[in-house]
């Protein structure tokens, strides 16, 4: 772990390497990236550049694999494109009123079909997905005018990428409103309500035909549904856990094993979960009608990482197990494989 002079929002593995980049916001609120090195139980900073309002998330989902394009959003609302080499921007827009509060990237990595996208949420309550070839949103969706009080979306993702056709977004708001948006037939698929602020949420794996979602909100609790079958009055089936006793900010599953994630809380706590499916996934009601069963999950353990909320959390793509997360008082690296062995923890955790 190391301790930092700013406080970071957002980690993420650099693809195809054991680099990784930290973005911030320090005390003169200016934005902060920092590249850092992993040698075996060493970080070493490489590089470093500020810019003028602090990051608050970025992603690599939409670059393409041989280069590291991060795409970024900051505090007063901007979406930006950096060529992490050159420490600058090659595309930038003011893709929101306010701060953007979430991004997710898609169609870049080899991961998913299609043309890569990107998608923000921010305060304004507007989600909108971009190209990064055109200069304006492709789709934006934003809250009703007549709305007295404008949600604030908080956290949004990629999803069902599973050909060049098909492709999801999802967004939860901090009104617990959760809304699956389907791009190729331009309209809402799906929406429910948790009762709580949504935090984070996460389809299982982005190139499949949809399988799982698993959300996050205040209050310890966190949602995982089975998207495989819609039943017309019941939607998809779903539980409900009681994973933490404060706020669960974020998750993140394995990309080597897509049953296996881990949440973020609010206390400073990893937990890492297992997904196990039910012997059958389907069952038809008294009208005949399929509806979906959902399975259960199983906490395989806990590590506390901190005493401050986990901000972010990254697995790296390449290595099974080797994950970075930053917390608002440092930044933790997962324990080396001979400290592993020496724990109960699998190794992706």
């Amino acid at each position: 772990n190391k301790s930092l002079a700013f406080t970071p929002f957002e980690t993420k593995w650099i693809p195809n390497s054991a680099k990784f980049v930290l973005l911030g916001q320090t005390p003169k609120a200016t934005g902060i990236a920092q590249v850092y090195q992993l040698n075996k139980t060493e970080l070493t900073l490489l590089s470093e550049f500020q810019r003028g309002k602090g990051f608050k998330c970025g992603t690599f989902g939409a670059s393409q694999v041989n280069k590291a394009e991060l795409a970024t959003g900051d505090h007063e609302g901007n979406l930006e494109i950096y060529d992490l080499e050159a420490g600058k921007p090659f595309y930038n827009i003011k893709a929101h009123d306010q701060l953007v509060n979430s991004i997710d990237g898609i169609g870049g990595l080899e991961i998913g079909y299609g043309a890569p996208e990107i998608v923000t949420g921010g305060r304004d309550g507007c989600v909108r997905v971009w190209d990064p070839r055109q200069n304006g949103a492709v789709v934006s969706l934003e809250p009703a005018e007549k709305d007295p009080v404008v949600p604030d979306c908080w956290a949004v993702a990629f999803g069902n990428s599973y050909n060049n056709e098909e492709r999801c977004i999802v967004a939860g708001f901090d009104n617990g409103d959760v809304k699956m948006f389907d791009l190729r037939m331009n309209q809402l698929r799906w929406d429910t309500n948790l009762k709580n602020g949504v935090c984070g949420i996460e389809f299982d794996r982005k190139d499949i035909m949809m399988n799982k979602l698993v959300a996050t909100t205040l209050e310890g609790k966190f949602h995982v549904w089975d998207l495989r079958t819609y039943h017309s009055e019941v939607g998809y089936s779903s539980l409900q856990e009681s994973g933490q006793k404060s706020t669960i900010w974020g998750v993140k599953h394995l990309p080597q094993n897509r049953d296996i994630f881990a949440t973020q809380g609010g206390n400073g706590v990893l937990n890492l979960y297992k997904y196990n499916y039910p012997p059958q996934r389907v069952l038809e009601d008294l009208e005949g009608r399929e509806r979906g069963v959902v399975g259960t999950v199983e906490l395989l353990n806990d590590k506390e990482l901190a005493t401050q909320p986990i901000a972010s959390l990254d697995w790296n793509r390449d290595k099974i197990g080797l994950g970075v997360v930053s917390c608002f008082c440092l930044l933790y690296t997962s324990p080396s494989p001979r400290d592993r062995q020496k724990s109960r923890m699998p190794s992706s955790a």
